[in-house]
């Protein structure tokens, strides 16, 4: 039966384990678990997952593109197919505004003990297994539309991709800022 998957090494798979508990164990802690967060987010009204992710992008963009450039670490860049990524983000949007959680909090949440969401990720893993099923036809024919292979923006513009980390890291902080004295505000 397992000749059909092509497993990685073993400590590959046990380092991408861990990884998986420590951003469980930190979207937990963050209170990202927890569906009031995430649909407070959709209402304005909690701040808590914007500024996680805009502080994640910004520390993450920085630290890839340092671990490329300062020690030749390899970059996977998946080819932009622009229609296949408006249709996938719909169904993400759709899906995490009727569960109240994106992919990764729904799992951390039925980690956290949320049985709510287990519909969500039973969701979650038969929309996958239907997508692996009709991937030969959506090459065909939705990754066609739009499709510019393995292009990035610094190299559109050809600006120094430092330009962009630092845009981000500059944004982010903004609205990180902003949105705190928002939040402190409506809590006073």
């Amino acid at each position: 039966m397992f000749e059909l998957f092509n497993f990685a090494p073993p400590v590959k798979l046990v380092m991408g384990l861990c990884t998986g508990i420590v951003f469980g164990f930190l979207l937990q802690k963050g209170g990202l678990t927890r569906f009031r967060v995430i649909v407070g987010q959709f209402l304005w009204a909690d701040h808590t997952v914007l500024r996680t992710m805009l502080t994640a992008v910004a520390v993450g963009s920085a630290g890839v593109w340092a671990l490329h450039q300062m020690w030749d670490v390899p970059l996977h860049i998946k080819s932009a197919h622009l229609l296949a990524n408006a249709v996938g983000g719909v169904i993400f949007g759709i899906g995490m505004a009727v569960l109240g959680y994106c992919p990764g909090t729904g799992v951390a949440a039925l980690g956290d003990g949320s049985r709510h969401a287990v519909p969500g990720v039973l969701g979650m893993l038969a929309g996958a297994a239907v997508y692996a099923e009709v991937y030969p036809w959506m090459k065909k024919t939705i990754l066609s539309i739009g499709s510019y292979g393995k292009i990035t923006i610094p190299e559109i513009t050809s600006l120094s991709v430092w330009w962009f980390v630092a845009g981000m890291a500059v944004m982010s902080a903004t609205v990180c800022i902003l949105l705190r004295g928002r939040d402190v505000m409506k809590t006073s």
